[in-house]
């Protein structure tokens, strides 16, 4: 269409226009890590940013302290783009170097590549709003700003509070090795504490006067393990103890604390094992004669993926083309890879969807959409928006591919030039799917009625019950 506002060239000149001010945005958050619900700098930059955009700006969206909504123009469609900015414990480094250099050992680090993902995706909302404004186009653009992805599900909260129930349609990324359009499902999750209380004494002249709550901790992991082989294969229960009770052997403990992780592909399923898992923690308590209260950490619902949006998305990546990697970026990419990179089953897990990739250096392609749907054995919160919205999602090769997630590697890359192609690779494909469902609403029609059947007789209850706060999960138990 001649002279189209919302064509794939018009939408990538925009992106391209702004990149360097959002590439620099990505790298000022890169050096200002901030964990779960704690991403106030991080925060301030995007909403800095955005403000000079023209976006209209509201704070605390869904009571968070950390979440926020920049949002352009009026009426409908209204498309949402989300962002994420929260950071990972203990992975400090130095960027750019080939070992392991905290730069405070101990603090936090971009292991996920959420300040590329954040920055990529308010790019993405800004070019998109550029095109509203510039030719007076009907329709509304959105960009989320979404805390706590890694530890305690933002957009849980966010979905649960009705955030974005008026959605038409949400698009998001995620920094990754490959180009490709997320095409599976993923594990619903749901995190729990359980803590016990007993009564202290002396262990060696009155242990029958204790009760020991570690005692409870070890028997509840002995009923979860012998419980392991009566549950579905595709289901996971992990756990760690968070609280031993101290460090003296010659005190029954009168405290202990433990935290566990339901995981199935369907959030009902999740649910229900959970019910098997706080049975035994009950049973638990009865063998010691203690008490226990069961706290809920966090949660997720599987991914509804949406197939119609897929291949829009996936058409647009295939017309843009791989980011533009440099011979520096390969250089780069190839001694990290030799010094480091030696995880075949990181490697593994990729290359059956294209067999180049086993000796990839940097991805250099778009992979194909798989004719099969599989589940991600993986929890992101993205999907508790899946259940209310339309929802598509796309990777774009910010890393040397074998590059483990969470990880030192990830971080010494992170704002590296080869991870600046990715995100504004993302930023096309994010604002060119948006735009075509501002010009052909029947998009988001078929996105709608697919979401639609996929739900079918289900019903989405958010596995964080009402109530519970981010803020009631940091207090220390009394």
């Amino acid at each position: 269409m001649q002279n189209d506002p919302l064509s794939l060239d018009e939408i990538v000149r925009l992106v391209d226009t702004k990149s360097p001010d959002f590439c620099a945005l990505s790298d000022r958050i890169w050096a200002m890590p901030e964990l779960a619900f704690e991403e106030h700098r991080s925060v301030s930059e995007q909403i800095e940013m955005l403000k000079r955009e023209g976006f209209r700006i509201t704070k605390n969206v869904g009571g968070l302290a950390t979440a926020f909504l920049a949002e352009y123009g009026t009426g409908g469609p209204v498309i949402g783009i989300l962002g994420e900015y929260d950071a990972l414990p203990t992975l400090s480094q130095v960027s750019g170097a080939l070992e392991h250099t905290p730069i405070t050992r101990g603090e936090a680090g971009h292991g996920c590549g959420h300040n590329l993902l954040g920055a990529g995706s308010a790019l993405a909302a800004a070019a998109l709003k550029d095109a509203l404004a510039a030719h007076d186009i009907s329709g509304t653009v959105r960009y989320y700003g979404c805390p706590a992805e890694e530890a305690g599900g933002g957009k849980t909260y966010m979905t649960r509070a009705g955030v974005f129930d008026d959605l038409d349609v949400a698009l998001c990324w995620h920094p990754h090795v490959v180009n490709e359009v997320h095409s599976t499902s993923s594990l619903a999750a749901i995190g729990v504490y359980f803590r016990f209380r007993g009564r202290a004494t002396h262990a060696a002249a009155s242990p029958h006067m204790g009760r020991s709550a570690l005692d409870a901790v070890e028997l509840m992991n002995v009923g979860v393990n012998y419980m392991r082989e009566h549950m579905p294969s595709d289901a996971r229960v992990h756990y760690a103890v968070t609280n031993t009770g101290g460090d003296a052997p010659n005190v029954v403990q009168a405290y202990a604390e433990s935290i566990y992780s339901v995981r199935s592909p369907h959030l009902s399923d999740a649910q229900q094992l959970l019910e098997r898992v706080k049975k035994i923690a009950h049973g638990a308590a009865l063998m010691t004669e203690t008490s226990v209260e069961v706290q809920i950490a966090g949660g997720s619902a599987n991914v509804m993926p949406n197939r119609v949006l897929q291949e829009i998305m996936v058409e647009n990546m295939r017309r843009i083309g791989p980011p533009a990697f440099e011979e520096a970026d390969y250089s780069f990419a190839k001694k990290l890879r030799e010094l480091t990179l030696s995880d075949e089953e990181a490697l593994a897990s990729i290359a059956p969807r294209d067999a180049s990739l086993k000796s990839a250096i940097l991805h250099d392609g778009v992979l194909a959409l798989p004719l099969r749907e599989e589940v991600e054995m993986g929890t992101t919160d993205v999907g508790d928006v899946s259940w209310v919205v339309p929802t598509a999602q796309c990777h774009t090769a910010c890393y040397a591919v074998g590059t483990a997630f969470h990880t030192w590697q990830m971080v010494t890359q992170g704002k590296l030039p080869a991870a600046h192609k990715g995100m504004i690779l993302a930023a096309h494909t994010l604002a060119a799917t948006a735009a075509d469902c501002l010009r052909n609403p029947a998009i988001i029609t078929r996105a709608k009625a697919e979401l639609k059947d996929r739900i079918g007789s289900q019903t989405y209850i958010c596995p964080i019950p009402p109530g519970v706060r981010p803020e009631d999960l940091r207090k220390k138990p009394a």
